[in-house]
């Protein structure tokens, strides 16, 4: 069987075409996978559909990890699929939002559960469902709505995507993953949502049946490819929270 390991993250993202739909995981730093990103960016692939909660990285991550913002100052975003299109606080800066604003990246704002739940039903093969969310508003504006039981319920598409691009604690040969802390929150429904799973990987790639099955949260069935982050600074590493005495 063909080795899932890749060399670099180079390599993981040489072939992806212009035009693919990709999906970063990621909730806060911890689960962002921006080794990957990065080598996106230095590969130049155009057109790209970006399915992620927020285009703006974590304070968490170092200053030079990369983020959406990246692939739409080099002109490599069409369309940007996400839970936050501005940032949570006027104190902070986005990069997305400047070419959204002046009309040069499109966006699609979904709810955040939405989201997920969108992801989900793409993994599952639900082709769509209802949601009470977003009723009433203007994400709602002529989209499809039927009632049950007395109450308005908005139709929502499930969200496939070409690629996923997700960071995982760890991983065994197989293509196994375990993810630590927030990584399980967009990680494993967007594994299971892709055609093609590209995981970078911090601790270790164990060999095949060296991990514990009940610490495996995305089977190895949906990966393809991983790559062994390699330490700063050629990779980015969290930043770890400072402890109340410090």
């Amino acid at each position: 069987m063909k080795s899932k390991i890749f060399a670099s993250c180079a390599e993981a993202v040489r072939d992806i075409p212009d035009g693919s739909v990709i999906a970063f995981g990621g909730f806060s730093a911890i689960g962002a996978p921006a080794n990957l990103l990065k080598a996106l960016a230095e590969q130049g692939a155009k057109n790209l559909t970006c399915v992620l909660n927020s285009p703006r990285n974590s304070p968490n991550l170092p200053a030079a990890a990369p983020d959406i913002g990246i692939l739409c100052e080099r002109g490599q975003v069409k369309k940007v699929i996400c839970a936050f299109t501005a940032p949570t606080r006027l104190s902070q800066t986005m990069t997305f939002a400047k070419y959204y604003e002046q009309g040069l990246v499109e966006a699609e704002l979904v709810p955040q559960g939405t989201l997920a739940e969108r992801l989900r039903a793409a993994g599952a093969g639900i082709p769509a469902f209802y949601t009470p969310t977003a009723v009433g508003t203007e994400l709602a504006v002529g989209r499809e709505t039927r009632h049950f039981n007395g109450r308005e319920y908005l139709l929502e598409l499930a969200l496939p995507v070409d690629y996923a691009f997700v960071r995982a604690h760890r991983a065994d040969a197989f293509g196994n993953l375990q993810f630590h802390g927030s990584q399980r929150n967009f990680n494993p429904v967007m594994a299971t949502a892709a055609r093609t799973v590209i995981a970078e990987v911090e601790e270790e790639i164990l060999p095949r049946g060296k991990m514990d099955p009940n610490q495996v949260h995305t089977t190895g069935l949906f990966v393809q490819r991983m790559v062994r982050i390699p330490p700063p600074p050629e990779g980015y590493w969290p930043i770890p929270p400072k402890r109340a005495d410090e």
